[in-house]
């Protein structure tokens, strides 16, 4: 497992480092992931303070809710962060990690939610709403 991981939006505005260890991969089927992004989330998760921006130029933050907020980026729309107001985890997009090799793909939550047209694999764990 690397110590520390880079990744970035499409266009490179938003771009981040995370040291130390990261949660297994999670699918979310809710509708506010759906919405944001057009399918379902793929996310891992690390200590928000392991986070450190290499460049937030074109960073946004978007209130979702009343408890969370996602972070995106204002120029490619690429959807980046996801994260628990006053929380002390951050979600990270897997798809905007630059390498996920060590990282399995765990579970799917929320799949009450899903989108019709999805199937899922047989044999994951999945859950109606969250684990």
């Amino acid at each position: 497992m690397p110590d520390t991981r880079t990744g970035s939006c499409l266009c490179g505005g938003v771009a981040y480092e995370v040291s130390g260890p990261l949660r297994e991969i999670i699918g979310c089927h809710c509708e506010q992931c759906r919405k944001t992004t057009g399918h379902h989330v793929a996310a891992t998760r690390a200590q928000a303070e392991a986070l450190s921006m290499i460049n937030d130029e074109t960073l946004t933050w978007f209130r979702s809710s009343d408890d969370a907020e996602r972070g995106f980026c204002n120029r490619c729309g690429g959807q980046v962060f996801w994260r628990r107001i006053n929380s002390d985890t951050i979600s990270i997009m897997a798809g905007t990690l630059d390498d996920t090799s060590d990282l399995p793909f765990n579970r799917h939550i929320f799949v009450k939610y899903k989108a019709e047209y999805v199937t899922l694999p047989p044999g994951a764990a999945m859950f109606d709403e969250s684990d």
